[in-house]
């Protein structure tokens, strides 16, 4: 005698290993980090952990929130755990140092980006390809009024735009996390196997170290006189954005920080010229 099917146990209905096999692996998804700068409003940051749960992420960065009690948002249905676990720190850079690719997010309508810009629907193959050397990711979200800063966006490798009309650009914090999130589980899923350890090397270098190369260099450019002391903050950003289009990798930044120390340590040891003296 068959059952109805409302008293059909679940297990049997779907089959194991076939519901939601489209999701990332369980330990790609710990590599990827979902940060939101600056959020406002609690209910969106539990509307973002609860699209989070949706799609097996649970790590969650919260830079400078504007509310003090936001772990207590009840918009995060089935996924309290996301926002009492959440990080908190004060910083971006603090927040995405061990990352190895930073995703930053918004839209075009009144900013031009000095980074690549990338089209939602095409981001699934990179972050499946910096996921399968080993990788660590972040997504980061900017703040409801205004969306991601300039300056927070020297820190991303890459700004993602979400296809919206014209007529209604913005979209809701919650709402932008849950369909970033949804095309790397349908579309980033296709790359499954695991290289960590064979593709560790081959994974970009962590933005910790990308910082710690710019204040090398920019310290090199300091004793070479390369630009007036006005000019030293354009020149961190402008070096942040460039050694982000460089992709270098750990072994790559490691070559070029021991060059630029040496140069840096030439520069502060050479004589003084005579007619420098007079």
């Amino acid at each position: 005698m068959s059952l109805p099917v409302h008293d059909v146990p679940l297990d049997r209905i779907i089959a194991p290993g076939l519901y939601n096999r489209s999701l990332l692996p369980e330990d790609q998804c710990d590599r990827l980090n979902v940060v939101l700068v600056s959020p406002r409003n609690p209910l969106n940051m539990g509307a973002a952990a609860r699209a989070m749960a949706n799609f097996g992420f649970s790590r969650m960065t919260v830079v400078a929130p504007y509310a003090p009690h936001w772990r207590e948002a009840r918009s995060a249905v089935g996924a309290p755990d996301v926002l009492q676990n959440a990080i908190a720190t004060e910083r971006l850079d603090e927040a995405v140092a061990e990352c190895t690719l930073v995703i930053g997010t918004g839209s075009l309508t009144y900013r031009k980006p000095d980074q690549r810009v990338i089209r939602l629907p095409d981001l699934p193959p990179a972050v499946a390809e910096e996921l399968a050397q080993g990788g660590r990711i972040a997504m980061v979200f900017g703040p409801e009024k205004h969306g991601l800063t300039r300056e927070d966006l020297s820190y991303c490798h890459m700004l993602v735009e979400i296809p919206t009309d014209p007529r209604q650009p913005s979209m809701n914090l919650g709402q932008a996390v849950a369909v970033c999130l949804y095309e790397l589980a349908m579309r980033a899923s296709g790359s499954h196997r695991d290289t960590h350890a064979a593709g560790k090397a081959r994974a970009g270098a962590a933005s910790s170290r990308l910082e710690l190369l710019a204040g090398v260099i920019e310290q090199t450019m300091a004793a070479a006189e390369y630009s007036p002391a006005s000019m030293r903050q354009a020149n961190r950003h402008d070096l942040r954005v460039l050694l982000r289009r460089l992709a270098l990798n750990e072994a790559d930044t490691r070559r070029v920080l021991g060059l630029f120390r040496r140069i840096a340590w030439r520069l502060k040891r050479l004589p003084i010229k005579e007619e420098e003296a007079e």
